[in-house]
């Protein structure tokens, strides 16, 4: 009686789950199979030739170059500074709970709204500019097309956009929050006494965290990896609303090539095949995390 009460209760999630959620991928996947590229519907086999276009296409392999500059930097500083300021609120300092508010605010916003703001904040002719004009320093931000140490590859030149650096500005901003309690949390809970230990042994305060503290975080680390790599790759409202494609496709990203090519261009093959690609890309991170996530908690139990 309990088992079938439970499954009444979980039958329509599965349900609605099963449709909305894997029964449109597998509908875009067939999509992305399909030679839909027109406002009529056609759906005559192709196979791999939607994929095969964007792997040969300028904005895409510009898309990727993108993607991969913006999550590196991305990742790289919300831990350090996650982990940074997380050590300095550790040390119980007076007004705590503001310098926590101050930093956890932006977590609260839209990433439609961090563009937004910071689309006015690194305007190159207004903005942070007008203080920096007194110094002799005018940088263009999100509207510079330089590539640093770039090579050409192919049709694109590797190398990290300029343009890109103001995106992880704004980006580091409003997720720096998430990483800072992650790590809070996780420093309130090792004892005291560990610290103590180490410094009794005659650690500096430097080798407590080094040695001690930072490697008893890695879970900490790995999931906060994980999240934010999960956002950057999937990232399209920030994009969108603060730069766009960007001049030469310089702050362009997946997402909002996806959305440009199915719902501007009507080439709904392609833009179901960029999906594709984007689904499989963030799986290679999630699924991976979720399954050793789960042997841990069965070897746990």
């Amino acid at each position: 009686m309990d088992f079938t009460l439970a499954l009444l209760f979980l039958l329509p999630s599965v349900i609605l789950i099963a449709i909305f959620v894997y029964g449109f991928i597998g509908w875009t996947g067939y999509v992305s199979l399909s030679n839909w590229n027109t406002l009529v519907p056609d759906f005559s086999f192709v196979g791999l030739k939607n994929f095969l276009f964007l792997f040969h296409d300028f904005r895409f392999l510009s898309d990727v170059r993108n993607t991969v500059v913006f999550t590196i930097l991305f990742i790289g500083i919300v831990l350090i500074l996650g982990l940074v300021l997380s050590i300095f609120l550790d040390q119980k300092i007076r007004g705590e709970a503001i310098f926590r508010n101050i930093l956890f605010f932006p977590m609260a916003l839209s990433f439609v709204v961090t563009g937004v703001v910071w689309q006015w904040i690194l305007n190159p002719s207004t903005g942070v500019n007008l203080f920096l004009k007194k110094f002799g320093i005018e940088p263009l931000w999100y509207t510079d097309t330089h590539i640093l140490a770039g090579v050409k590859l192919g049709q694109i030149e590797v190398g990290a956009p300029v343009a890109i650096i103001a995106v992880v500005i704004a980006a580091v901003w409003q997720m720096t929050g998430f990483s800072l309690a992650m790590y809070l949390a996780g420093l309130r809970g090792i004892s005291d006494e560990l610290k103590e230990a180490a410094r009794m042994d005659g650690a500096t305060e430097f080798q407590v965290y080094w040695k001690v503290i930072i490697p008893l975080l890695r879970p900490i680390t790995v999931s906060v990896i994980i999240i934010m790599a999960h956002i950057s790759l999937k990232i399209f409202d920030l994009i969108y609303s603060m730069t766009g494609p960007g001049a030469n496709f310089v702050t362009d990203v997946p997402g909002v090539y996806m959305f440009e090519t199915t719902f501007r261009g009507n080439f709904y093959a392609n833009g179901a095949a960029i999906a594709i690609i984007m689904l499989l890309t963030v799986a290679i991170f999630i699924v991976p995390y979720l399954i050793i996530s789960r042997r841990g908690d069965s070897s746990g139990s």
